[in-house]
């Protein structure tokens, strides 16, 4: 017996291909957990939908804030002197990410997401102000189960989009595309 095997019970039990794609994505059933059985109330969890975490809340290496915040300024100090960007804004987005919410990123080069808030897999995709359109692709294949969308403005301000992996546009291919402007900011 497969260890994913729950998957084909989800089904059978009739769970939406929603639900089976979280599980999926997780490697659980999280429709099947009972938090009180953890010790929790039900009434003690609130949900936050599309949030962002304040940075006081979390715990945050001040080194790391340090550091982001030097690369925003070299960045800025750098576009106003040439008139041209520094090409790191995959790297800001994801710093960005870990500071703002939270997330542990995984080592570099792990495939199929860039990191995790709580049981939560995050990919993280960066919109830059050199980009046409307000749209990320993510990896169908990809091993997430959230997809945190960073936009940076042309002023260097940043602002976050988290996005429930179900909520993503179907198909086939092997990309799905995000927009922007289909979901709440923040």
């Amino acid at each position: 017996m497969s260890e994913w095997d729950f998957l084909h019970d989800m089904r059978n039990e009739g769970y939406s291909a929603d639900q089976i794609a979280d599980a999926a994505a997780c490697g659980y059933n999280v429709y099947e957990i009972d938090l009180e059985d953890y010790g929790y109330s039900n009434d003690e969890w609130e949900a936050i939908g599309h949030t962002c975490l304040n940075v006081d809340s979390t715990e945050v290496n001040s080194e790391l804030v340090e550091i982001f915040e030097n690369l925003v300024g070299s960045a800025k100090s750098f576009y106003k002197l040439t008139n041209r960007y520094l090409q790191i804004w995959g790297e800001l987005g994801e710093l960005f990410a870990e500071i703002e919410y939270g997330i542990k990123r995984h080592k570099p080069h792990t495939k199929g997401s860039d990191g995790r808030l709580g049981n939560d897999f995050i990919e993280i995709k960066t919109i830059s102000p050199e980009k046409n359109k307000e749209q990320v692709k993510v990896k169908r294949a990809g091993n997430f189960n959230k997809l945190l969308i960073v936009k940076i403005s042309e002023d260097f301000t940043f602002e976050s989009q988290l996005i429930a992996r179900k909520d993503l546009p179907k198909g086939d291919g092997k990309h799905a595309t995000a927009s922007w402007s289909n979901n709440d900011s923040h």
